[in-house]
């Protein structure tokens, strides 16, 4: 089982930033997750949320700005003790810090039509050229999916569950093309890993905080662990080795 740090390590640096990809870097662990959205000038960018209000104290959308405005924004703005400011990354930038990295699940959220689906897709087939082997491309949304395989993406894909499908999950993700599946923490039952595995489908669960059921996971055999405090984690595991 891997540790994979969830927007970097966003229990421990501001998710999402080069200071929090570059923290989870020298911790040593090897395997992130983040998020990817398309700005209005086609710009590829690292960001949870489609507001900067969270995360930048700044209630503005997301998809009114060009990557020359990313500069305006401070995602590091609610952590006092952190000395940097974060400005939103693009994707091509946090490529750079995490470049050795084993294993990269980017989460594409969202969109609203399938040409926005195929033109993001484009976008980020060739910014993550050279990286097939460890970059997983993940999205819980359909039109996405469909995109990377009407392009015959050679990158691999994983489907995101966070509704209660039960097996309808599993038939979705094999007719997809995917080879792993992305579930919610509530939904990871040992019925549901299980079935899983005998799918041929590889499991990473998110988002995973507490310990004890870290080691649950590990004993069930799972490929990743996403986890907001990858520090903790990394330190359960190698005890548990």
């Amino acid at each position: 089982m891997r540790i994979i740090g969830h927007r970097g390590a966003r229990g421990e640096a501001p998710e999402n930033t080069l200071g929090g990809f570059q923290y989870i870097h020298d911790l040593g662990i090897r395997a992130v997750e983040f998020d990817v959205r398309q700005l209005k000038d086609n710009a590829l960018v690292i960001m949870h949320d489609d507001d900067f209000a969270r995360t930048a104290g700044q209630s503005k959308h997301l998809y009114e700005c060009s990557r020359e405005d990313l500069e305006h924004y401070n995602q590091a703005i609610a952590w006092s003790e952190w000395k940097n400011i974060e400005k939103t990354p693009l994707l091509d930038e946090t490529m750079k810090i995490i470049f050795n990295f084993d294993h990269i699940e980017v989460e594409v959220k969202a969109v609203q039509s399938a040409y926005e689906a195929n033109t993001l897709v484009e976008s980020l087939q060739q910014q993550l050229m050279g990286y097939e082997h460890s970059a997983v491309i993940t999205s819980f949304d359909s039109k996405i999916h469909h995109a990377l395989k009407n392009q015959n993406s050679n990158f691999k894909r994983g489907l995101l569950i966070e509704d209660d499908i039960q097996h309808r999950a599993i038939d979705q993700a094999l007719e997809l093309g995917c080879c792993q599946i992305g579930w919610m923490n509530q939904l990871a039952t040992n019925e549901m890993i299980t079935a899983t595995q005998e799918a041929k489908l590889a499991i990473s669960v998110w988002t995973v905080n507490d310990v004890k059921r870290a080691q649950e996971l590990f004993h069930l055999g799972i490929n990743g662990l996403i986890t907001d405090f990858p520090k903790e984690m990394q330190k359960m595991l190698n005890s548990t080795r």
